[in-house]
């Protein structure tokens, strides 16, 4: 297998360093880092690498910038996945970017403080999985709206659909819930239905199902 080759920004220097440190630690190639967008941008069009590990917040306004830039690299480099990290739950924040590309996550800092982890999510967005935090996801069932389209869903259903969130797999779902592969596979059948996601053999209803999830909270 080849080396995972990967780029870091972040303005925050000790935050940077200590993420690149256990990307290196994990055997990931960090090609180079940055500070800003403007640097970011000028790594991944010079590297090329797998991923991206973005901070959403980053000068001059540390509100969006990171998320702009991991929208203009999913655009101009289709080739290198993006993983955005946050000090803070937001998924209003990163709403755009989810539903617009695809490759993409999005993890609280504190969870990259775990090697594995932190790979694991790599991987699975440079997959084409959609990786969003379980504190996230959280936030979301916690903010229903009476006339959201997850009402129609069993508690069970909500539970399996949280956790396809965080970008398990029916295989993984199923160990956590302590299920049968059949069974998540069952009730991942009828979310989908239940939400009335369009049948697009083009489509990765799964995604579809996660936004329409985080959706509901908006």
């Amino acid at each position: 297998m080849a080396t995972l080759k990967v780029v870091v920004a972040d303005d925050e220097l000790v935050t940077r360093a200590g993420i690149a440190h256990l990307l290196r630690e994990a055997g990931a190639n960090v090609a180079a880092e940055a500070g800003d967008v403007a640097g970011l941008l000028s790594v991944v069009d010079e590297y090329r690498p797998d991923a991206a590990v973005v901070d959403v917040r980053m000068p001059p306004t540390y509100t969006a910038e990171g998320l702009r830039g991991a929208t203009q690299i999913r655009e101009q480099y289709p080739g290198t996945a993006v993983l955005l990290l946050s000090h803070v739950v937001d998924p209003e924040l990163v709403m755009d970017l989810l539903e617009g590309h695809s490759h993409v996550g999005y993890l609280l800092k504190d969870r990259v403080l775990d090697a594995d982890a932190l790979m694991t999510a790599i991987y699975r967005v440079i997959a084409g999985d959609l990786v969003v935090d379980p504190a996230v996801v959280g936030a979301v069932l916690a903010r229903k709206r009476r006339t959201e389209p997850l009402a129609r869903l069993t508690s069970r259903e909500r539970e399996v659909l949280a956790l396809v969130a965080e970008g398990l797999s029916n295989v993984g779902i199923a160990a956590r819930l302590v299920l049968s592969e059949r069974t998540v596979e069952v009730h991942v059948a009828q979310i989908l239905g239940k939400l009335d996601l369009p049948v697009d053999a083009g489509s990765n209803r799964r995604v579809l199902a996660v936004l329409a999830h985080l959706n509901a909270a908006v």
